[in-house]
């Protein structure tokens, strides 16, 4: 949508006191303005009042970030009591000091100094330009920004262009073919001069250039030479392919339909399909070497469930054979836990070990401590549905900890910004909510505190090094017995967090609140000193215990990973978990495998030891590597054994966060690199549960994981083979038709006359060369999508460039060299001095032109129906019709339209020396090329010739690929990572956030979102935030 447009949208705006129809272009920072429902906010607002309760307002941010769940908005108590007093609102006289315009659309900071007071401002308090207002019959606002100064405008800079390799080849080629036509310009210059100055100066006196040539033969033939460098450059100038770029783009527009259109990439459940937001990238997808993932979300399905847990340094979660002691493994058909005696459990919920609730019930001082905090600690917002009590979390994991709680009789009933209200075992229980200190990505934990009964009381839960630095001195016992369960949860590749809690006393509380509120309001560094102070009164914390929560992989996730390690794809993965969890993670999506030769940890927390282990990683990996044949480029072009399908024993390397900052230090990123990777060039998002964000920021979108397999081992790899061939091709029918007047020049006495009709060289490209090698370019293809996923091997030659190069290049240039020298010699050599037998003479120059430009067609026809590999009806239509649609144009032209060359062509077919020149000189050109492939597809055949023999061969059989690898041990278990927004705890603690249902058995609060659809990516998409070890990578 223009800027413009949306300037001439219009909104009221109040005018001393009054409200005035204004448009959006006339609003100023400063003005006070009234939005309605459904209403368009064009400029970054500060709310004032609301029609809601408590001050609340809905927006759907859908332009902002893809999301089209509402988000709850909230103005200060103290302004919302103006309500819509447009006299109260209009004479507000507050001082706003906030931070300059940006581009962070979850970040705001400022403060609002009122009658006397200051008042802390984030972002829970503005409404960005871009939002649409919902469920909110109306709200004032003050604006802040306007205009470029709004966040959303301070994020739409240039994009920036992404160029292929193909691309970058394409231009060196493109000057390389400028300097060949400038030298062909220049010989034929020469030459001219030569023929001008022995032989032409005897014509000379025939022609009228007496007043442009001189008479003396020497600068005459100067003269006559310097203008025919530029007659030659115009004639000559079709080897430069000017359509080139157009056929090519043509090309990777209708390739990236295929994609989307693609059914195999569509995921039923979510009714989302894969899509092409680029057209420029496609064959870059064929030329993939390294993969950067976020897990959460991406390899995972983000769906938290609770399964372990560690209680008192006691352990539940386990199912334990009463015999033998072992530990039963949970399956589909293992009998969970009956919660049916709690009205509000959720019959969803699945928990196994039995002892945990049997301590719920018999009232475990310890268990019943650890579900109170899960209940308490969170910033988890109640709604009523219809009678049911559901949940609406800013974090999945945040969601199964409190249901959880609920389902083991620690229910969460209300919220107010004053209280929070539970129900522990039928009985009420109401807290007074005093402050929450909010998470974030550096502190890693989350804390309420709470007041009940005169008790004050901090209620933690975060990373587990965290929380350990934190604890009370003592209970060695308790912390190593918790240590080993996190160590075994981890090992199992679940989530874990850790639970504290600390009494704490009234004065210090007092002292702490007031320091509390001035960092609140600070204007410089508001962040770090809010952490400052939570940093004094999380301290000398007394452990409860710890969860453990799964996140499940998606589908075909292990399957997706190891076939990528099959096409010599590296792939590192983003995750927040301990270091134990990221191996197991690994392990269970096939990223590490046991066949690997080594797993190299980077483990360090100083420069010197991180460079001390880069140095011994990059050599260790160079011995094992000099041992081993590694497949190369040129083992693809030999081909190898296709019922064989071993992997090279490859490394791994798991790098922590602590030693990850010094790795990426400039004097250390080099060799980090050597060991790891260079760079990203395309971004693919999936569609999944954290938002549209990546989706909307990304090359390509996919609504699964396993599907980067196919997009990348089926579509890239026939847009990168596809492309290739096309641009083969291309150079060489370009080489093949433009050289014909080369050597014509030889005969005419370098006097830049063209052997073809102008009309011909004029369509050409347009008419009877461009659908035959459009429909090469979109259509071909090696192996089918089945034999492609079958043999991924099949997609290394993208890595080395291997189907199209400098070398490729000069092969087809010297390809249409020898077929325009062959098309040009065979019909002049028998068209010289010829005769018919009705006496008619032969050696005519547009006889000889009609001749070769028609040999021409069918020649490059027959190439391009010998390089063609999938026929298709298009391909029929485009390759045969070319031929057809030649001599119908021709008839045409001749005949209607009229010209030098009428009639030529039809002469020369009535002569039975056309056709034994046309069949002669497409055997002299075909053998050849027949020649070399049936060479090269029986003695040295690549790895594609010899798949694509084994699929004709067995059209009829169900070849069905087994899973390359299988998971081994029962430790192997789901990945999955916590994500929780930051700031969120400001929302409820800064006023009344919730709207009040009538309930017959009391009130009850909940804010009216709605969770739609997400997004995740895994090229650039780093993780909000963690509650666990998000150092650890």
């Amino acid at each position: 949508m223009s800027d413009s447009h949306v300037n001439n949208r219009h909104s009221k705006a109040l005018r001393d006191g009054k409200l005035v129809e204004e448009r959006w272009a006339q609003v100023q920072v400063g003005d006070v303005i009234r939005m309605e429902n459904d209403q368009f906010v064009a400029a970054d607002v500060l709310l004032l009042s609301t029609s809601e309760p408590n001050g609340l307002c809905f927006i759907e941010t859908a332009e902002l970030d893809g999301e089209t769940n509402l988000k709850c908005r909230q103005c200060l108590v103290e302004t919302a009591e103006m309500g819509q007093d447009d006299a109260r609102v209009g004479a507000f006289d507050g001082e706003i000091i906030c931070e300059t315009p940006n581009n962070l659309l979850n970040k705001f900071e400022g403060t609002l100094t009122w009658k006397g007071k200051r008042y802390s401002l984030d972002n829970d308090k503005v409404v960005l330009r871009g939002c649409v207002l919902r469920n909110t019959q109306w709200c004032y606002g003050v604006v802040i920004f306007a205009g470029k100064d709004t966040k959303l405008m301070q994020n739409s800079g240039k994009t920036k262009f992404k160029r292929t390799s193909i691309d970058r080849l394409l231009n060196f080629i493109i000057i390389g073919i400028v300097f060949f036509l400038l030298s062909m310009c220049l010989f034929c210059m020469i030459a001219c001069g030569i023929w001008e100055t022995i032989t032409g100066r005897y014509f000379q006196v025939y022609l009228p250039w007496d007043t442009l040539v001189p008479s003396e033969p020497l600068g005459g033939a100067t003269v006559i030479a310097l203008l025919v460098f530029f007659s030659y450059a115009i004639v000559l100038n079709t080897v430069v392919p000017i359509s080139l770029y157009v056929s090519v783009e043509v090309i990777r527009f209708a390739q990236s339909f295929l994609i989307n259109w693609d059914e195999k990439m569509y995921y039923e459940k979510s009714g989302t399909a894969a899509k092409a937001r680029t057209t420029t990238l496609n064959e870059e997808l064929g030329q993939i070497e390294y993969i950067f993932s976020d897990k959460t979300g991406t390899l995972t399905q983000n769906i938290m469930t609770f399964n372990k847990c560690s209680i008192a340094a006691r352990c539940y979660g386990d199912i334990i054979d009463e015999t033998t002691n072992d530990v039963i493994e949970v399956t589909e058909h293992t009998p969970h836990l009956d919660f049916s005696n709690n009205p509000n459990y959720e019959p969803e919920f699945r928990f196994y070990d039995s002892t945990l609730l049997q301590a719920v019930r018999k009232c475990d001082e310890d268990v019943h401590s650890f579900f109170r905090l899960l209940a308490l600690c969170h910033t988890v917002m109640p709604e009523d549905k219809n009678g049911k009590l559901e949940y609406q979390a800013q974090s999945p994991d945040e969601a199964a900890l409190v249901s959880a709680a609920r389902n083991f009789g620690f229910v969460f009933k209300e919220r107010s910004p004053n209280s929070i209200t539970i129900e522990v075992m039928g009985q009420r229980e109401v807290y007074e909510l005093l402050c929450i200190l909010d998470f974030n990505n550096v502190r890693k934990r989350m804390s309420v505190i709470l007041r009940r009964n005169g008790q004050l009381r901090l209620y933690c839960k975060g990373a587990d090094n965290v929380i350990y630095e934190r604890l009370k001195a003592g209970n060695r016992e308790l912390k190593t017995k918790t240590q080993e369960h996190l160590n075994k949860f981890a090992g199992e590749g679940l989530r874990t967090l850790c639970l504290a809690v600390r009494d704490l006393d009234e004065v210090f509380f007092n002292n702490w609140k007031h320091r509390h509120q001035e960092a609140a309001v600070s204007m410089e560094n508001r962040d770090e000193k809010l952490d400052a102070i939570y940093e004094e009164i999380e301290t000398d914390m007394m452990l409860l215990g710890a969860t453990a929560i799964e996140d499940k992989l998606q589908d075909g996730v292990p399957q997706a990973i190891a076939n990528l390690a099959m096409a010599d794809i590296k792939m590192w993965v983003l995750t927040g978990d301990k270091q134990e969890t990221a191996i197991n993670i690994g392990y269970s999506c096939q990223l590490l495998t046991d066949e690997m030769v080594d797993i190299f940890i980077v483990d360090a927390h100083t420069f010197d030891e991180v460079e001390l282990q880069l140095i011994k990683l990059r050599e260790s990996i160079r011995s094992v590597a000099k041992q081993q044949s590694a497949p190369t480029a040129s083992e693809y072009q030999r081909g190898c054994n296709v019922e064989e399908s071993e992997n090279v024993a490859g490394f791994a390397v798991v790098i922590n966060g602590h030693s990850l900052v010094h790795a990426l230090h400039p004097q250390l990123e080099k060799l980090f690199l050597e060991v790891s990777c260079q760079s990203a060039h395309i971004g693919v998002g999936i569609s999944g549960q954290e938002g549209m964000q990546a989706v909307l920021a990304s090359d390509y979108s996919i609504a699964q994981f396993r599907f980067l397999e196919r997009l990348l081992l089926v579509h890239g790899r026939w847009s990168y083979y596809r492309m290739c061939k096309f641009l083969r091709y291309f150079f060489y029918k370009n080489f093949a038709f433009t050289l014909c007047h080369f050597w014509f020049a030889f005969w005419c006495g370098f006097s830049a006359q063209t052997v073809f009709d102008p009309m011909f060289i004029s369509v050409y490209n347009l008419f009877y060369t461009s659908l035959p090698v459009l429909g090469l370019g979109i259509f071909d293809q090696d192996v089918s999508d089945r034999y492609s996923l079958m043999y991924p091997q099949l997609y290394t030659p993208g890595h080395s460039n291997l189907l199209f190069n400098k070398k490729e290049f000069l092969r087809s240039a010297l390809h249409g060299f020898f077929t325009s020298c062959v098309l040009f010699l065979i019909p002049y050599g028998t068209y010289k001095d010829g005769v018919s037998p009705k006496g008619y003479v032969l050696s005519d120059h547009m006889l000889l032109g009609s001749v070769v430009a028609t040999i021409l067609v069918i020649v490059v026809t027959a190439q391009i129906a010998l390089d063609t590999s999938y026929w298709t009806v298009f391909n029929h239509f485009m390759v045969w019709g070319s031929v057809v649609w030649y001599f119908v144009l021709q008839y045409s032209y001749n005949y209607i339209i009229g010209g030098r060359y009428v009639g030529s062509l039809s002469m020369a077919m009535q002569e039975a020396t056309f056709w034994f020149t046309t069949v002669i000189t497409v055997i002299v050109l075909m053998i050849p090329v027949l020649a070399w492939r049936f060479y090269f597809v029986d003695v040295r055949p690549t790895l594609s010739d010899r798949v694509r023999l084994k699929q004709r061969s067995r059209q009829s059989q169900d070849v069905l690929r087994t899973p390359s690898a299988r998971r081994t041990r029962r430790s192997i278990r789901s990945g999955y990572a916590f994500a929780h927004q930051e700031g969120f705890g400001r929302l409820i603690t800064s006023g009344k956030i919730m709207r009040k249902l009538p309930r017959p058995n009391g009130d009850f609060f909940f804010p009216p979102f709605n969770h739609s659809g997400p997004s995740s990516t895994f090229t650039s998409h780093l993780p909000t935030g963690s509650f666990d070890d998000t150092s650890d990578i």
